[in-house]
């Protein structure tokens, strides 16, 4: 059973990379809920309860992503806060620091910088200095990103460097399987990320339109996000029409996506183009998207309303 779990949390991973959280917070939820029921109420022994413990984390973990992603906050907290303790209890240091730098990516995301510093540093700590290159280097991103978000520019810069070094360590060695999207490209993308909140955009869009230039158009939400950013960067680049022609981009595929993050990139994308209003580009997408915009709401069993 802990087998069959562990090949349907990476099913689950898989469709993350090409569903919205609105199409998959209610089966994820279901999911993690028949796992946590499974670990109170089986018989089994302490190796086999470890083992699902140690699935129970890498379920919270992507649930928690889907939660987050469907508009569920809260939601999304209690459930990474769940797989921290699963981690830990099963004496995966590497899981639980996964978990504790998700919640730390969330809390930024959210508006909590100063706790998503913390919990991203806090990260770090919880791997130790075992673990694996690819997981060290997801790991710095995040401090990247929550150091980029408090506007701590040499501590962001220095932080994508300490995670270039990590990943120039993985030797092709096994693993753990959530941490398969790890690559030099995703480094490359958060590289990008970091300039446009630093405002830095003639290093935000090379790096953002070579890495798009090569993106999977099937997993939408991620392409509507780094589009967004790439938008972002060229308004601050001072160039409104390609900002808008990209945000038209964005809108467009956004507007059908039960997603919370892309929702609440498209009302950035929106703010950062207003400021040119009189340019005919710019006013053509806020006139005919500025009211479209909202952000899915669901109910406590993840369902959009």
């Amino acid at each position: 059973m802990v087998t069959d779990l562990l090949t349907r949390i990476h099913r689950l991973r898989l469709a993350d990379d090409v569903l919205a959280g609105g199409d998959l917070a209610g089966p994820a939820l279901r999911e993690l809920d028949a796992a946590v029921a499974l670990h109170r109420t089986g018989d089994f022994s302490e190796q086999v309860g470890r083992a699902l413990l140690a699935a129970i984390s890498e379920l919270a973990q992507v649930v928690g992503w889907i939660a987050s992603d469907a508009g569920l906050d809260q939601r999304a907290e209690e459930i990474y806060r769940l797989g921290v303790s699963a981690a830990r209890e099963a004496g995966d240091r590497t899981s639980a620091a996964n978990l504790v730098g998700s919640l730390a990516y969330h809390r930024t995301n959210v508006g909590a910088l100063e706790t998503g510093l913390e919990l991203a540093v806090a990260a770090i700590e919880e791997g130790g200095r075992r673990a694996p290159p690819r997981a060290e280097a997801l790991f710095w991103d995040r401090v990247a990103w929550a150091y980029a978000k408090t506007e701590q520019a040499s501590a962001a810069i220095q932080a994508l460097g300490r995670a270039s070094e990590a990943l120039s360590r993985h030797g092709g060695e096994e693993d753990p399987a959530y941490l398969y999207w790890v690559d030099e490209g995703e480094l490359q993308i958060m590289e990008a990320r970091v300039h446009v909140e630093l405002r830095r955009p003639l290093r935000a869009v090379p790096l953002l339109t070579e890495v798009l230039g090569r993106y999977d158009s099937t997993h939408t939400r991620e392409l509507a996000l780094y589009l967004s950013w790439l938008s972002v960067a060229l308004a601050d680049a001072n160039e409104p029409e390609e900002a808008a022609h990209t945000a038209r981009r964005v809108l467009e595929l956004s507007a059908d996506m039960p997603s919370g993050r892309t929702a609440r990139r498209s009302q950035v994308v929106l703010a950062r183009l207003r400021p040119f209003h009189d340019v005919p580009e710019v006013r053509d997408v806020i006139d005919g998207y500025g009211c479209r915009v909202r952000e899915p709401v669901h109910d406590a069993q993840g369902w959009e309303r």
